[in-house]
């Protein structure tokens, strides 16, 4: 058994989503070990906010 990653990273939520629901309909369900999710959050002016969604993915290949 060999456990890898996948990493996703996106700009809106839904496309993360989307991302992520894609590849877990590559691999069986006993494959995944965990999923790690955050959100950051910059703001490089006072107008404008930067998201970024990410998620890590453990499985077992």
């Amino acid at each position: 058994m060999v456990v890898k990653v996948r990493v996703f990273d996106e700009c809106h939520e839904k496309d993360l989503e989307d991302a992520v629901n894609r590849f877990l309909e590559t691999i069986e369900v006993w494959q995944l070990m965990d999923i790690k999710y955050q959100v950051a959050c910059s703001a490089p002016d006072e107008e404008d906010q930067i998201y970024c969604f990410s998620a890590c993915i453990i499985y077992k290949a």
